[in-house]
């Protein structure tokens, strides 16, 4: 049995569908369907079981079996909006959820692969897994930060795979339903379809008009990171996980415009002025340190903005 927390979500749905692809449909999926607009995501995969997040934790509290069969755990559940600024909330949804749940499965020696983010590093300018590079800038991001901590310290016990991944930024199918969240690509998609304009953010911090530059990594890559560490056990850690490459939102929207020009939809670009409230709390420029993940073997290449976004519009429009 496997479980995958947060499985009705935008990374957790991706690895439901990809286990699925490789014949498991021994899946727990756990999530919060209070937005039940996510079930899309869950309506063309299979699973055995499917638990609301609550009635999980309390059955993980008080060790009623449910992780007796269970051959690893995805936890990627979380409240992920970095616009959320309750830190009670935050607290108890992403660090006290994840603290649970992690002891439970080293009680039980069960593989714990988790969701971290590359929001640990907000003001910093280094993207390396380390302490003085880290510096979140909105509570979303301390939470992430603190259960990195949290799972640092007690390290030294560990007798089973627990490995966290920093996602940086992530794109693809399934993500629909974040709506302000949901990545550049998917909102210049529906930008295109309405008026066949993709507004871009104007220059800031130095870079030109729309030449901020991330590291956008697509959401096929990021499950292949994950299944790869649960066949290779012996790895534990905390991740970056991004391609190594930053790219400019520029490069983001002239995918998506090339791939509609070749259907014979035309758009442009148009570029507004960068907000106020955003200055000074903005990532302008990201680009992961995948040394540590070359490092304990991992050597698959990533796609490239150019050839994920292609695929994702194939997807997203087919």
């Amino acid at each position: 049995m496997i479980i995958v927390t947060g499985g009705a979500g935008f990374i957790g749905s991706n690895i439901v569908k990809t286990l699925n692809a490789q014949g498991r449909t021994d899946i727990i999926v756990v999530d919060d369907l209070s937005d039940g607009k996510k079930f899309y995501n869950l309506s063309d995969c299979d699973i055995a079981d499917y638990l609301d997040k609550d009635d999980f934790l309390a059955r993980v509290q008080c060790d009623d079996g449910i992780l007796d069969e269970v051959e690893v755990v995805f936890h990627e559940g979380a409240c992920s909006s970095t616009t959320e600024w309750d830190g009670k909330f935050m607290m108890a949804n992403n660090y006290e959820y994840s603290k649970v749940l992690l002891h439970a499965c080293l009680l039980k020696r069960i593989p714990f692969l988790y969701a971290s983010s590359a929001s640990v590093y907000g003001g910093s300018d280094v993207f390396e897994e380390q302490r003085e590079h880290e510096k979140p800038l909105n509570v979303y991001g301390y939470s992430k930060w603190q259960f990195d901590q949290y799972v640092r310290s007690i390290q030294h016990t560990f007798n089973s795979q627990v490995v966290g991944f920093r996602y940086f930024n992530v794109y693809g199918p399934r993500e629909q339903h974040k709506g302000s969240m949901a990545s550049v690509a998917y909102h210049f998609s529906q930008q295109i379809q309405d008026n066949g304009i993709c507004r871009l953010f104007g220059g800031t911090d130095g870079y030109a008009d729309g030449e901020q530059r991330r590291d956008f990594v697509a959401v096929s890559d990021v499950v292949k990171v994950n299944l790869w560490f649960w066949q290779n056990p012996q790895h534990s850690g905390i991740f970056n996980l991004g391609t190594g490459r930053c790219q400019s939102f520029n490069d983001v929207a002239d995918a998506v415009l090339a791939w509609f020009a070749a259907r014979d939809v035309t758009g442009r670009k148009e570029y507004m002025p960068f907000p106020e409230h955003l200055k000074g709390a903005y990532q302008s420029f990201t680009e992961a340190n995948i040394s540590a993940l070359r490092a304990v073997g991992y050597a698959d290449d990533f796609a490239t903005v150019e050839q994920g976004v292609n695929a994702y519009m194939d997807w997203l429009h087919g």
